[in-house]
């Protein structure tokens, strides 16, 4: 029986600025997760660390005095709501959290497939999909050898559209460039360091041929030992509507049990 999902560790606020929808609020995030079921969830608005050199334009307004505008946050006896963040890998291979910062979140998540924020994360002598290919294999190998809190730190969306977002088919491209043995190098890595695998890839989005190779990686990732987590990376009320059926849906082609699930309060 596929896993079911009852919880989302990847949600916005309107504090995150690619949302800035004053609807997307936190009790507007609870009350999703009262009526869909959910026992836990995570908020992870975008955040860089004002104690990090390097920031964009866009990340310098989302420090952490930013952020922690949502806190405190509701409480429900139904659901448990923590408090995360999530921040960047920038075109030197530098994350925008210090060390010191781990302690003031429940959660991490780390994308290290934002290829889509220009120079600030893809160095300007990377262009084709060959080398988007080597490049996504580089940033989550350098993530994997730092010394990090890997218990409450997740991979988010690894891959998205945004690995290469200017035709629909290059993310694709890149995914399918990369090796089955590169990629259970840095699965087998992920493991046995703890790291979260993210789960919101949009089943509906994708034709049969092209979901098999979206899966690919997250079935290379099981086979290794991956635990893997949910997360909607809803930035607004719209994006929650059908964020359960997905879920589901993506427990069922990937033949998920309970046992396969992330949890960081369990670390």
């Amino acid at each position: 029986t596929a896993y079911v999902s009852d919880h989302d560790y990847h949600l916005h606020s309107y504090l995150s600025s690619c949302s800035n929808d004053p609807e997307q609020t936190v009790e507007a995030l609870l009350s999703y997760a009262k009526a869909n079921g959910l026992t836990r969830i995570c908020l992870t608005d975008h955040f860089w660390d004002a104690d990090v050199p390097g920031a964009s334009g866009w990340y310098v307004p989302q420090d952490y005095a930013h952020i922690a505008k949502a806190l405190p946050l509701p409480k429900d006896p139904q659901v448990e709501f923590y408090f995360g963040c999530e921040t960047d890998m920038d075109a030197k291979l530098n994350i925008g959290i210090a060390p010191d910062k781990f302690d003031l979140f429940d959660f991490v998540i780390i994308p290290t497939t934002h290829l889509h924020m220009g120079a600030f994360t893809v160095p300007p002598d990377i262009a084709t999909v060959a080398e988007r290919a080597r490049w996504y294999v580089k940033r989550l190998d350098v993530l994997l050898t730092m010394d990090l809190p890997f218990h409450k730190i997740g991979l988010a969306h690894m891959t998205c559209p945004l690995i290469y977002k200017d035709h629909w088919d290059y993310h694709l491209q890149v995914l399918d460039t990369i090796s089955d043995s590169e990629y259970n190098e840095l699965f087998a890595k992920s493991a046995e360091k703890g790291l979260g695998i993210e789960l919101n890839l949009t089943v509906a989005s994708y034709s049969e041929v092209d979901l098999e190779r979206v899966l690919r990686p997250y079935k290379l990732a099981k086979a290794q030992g991956c635990r893997f987590y949910f997360g909607s990376d809803a930035h607004h009320p719209a994006g929650l509507e059908k964020v359960m059926d997905n879920f589901n849906e993506i427990s069922r082609l990937l033949a998920l049990e309970k046992e396969h699930i992330f949890d960081f309060r369990q670390n």
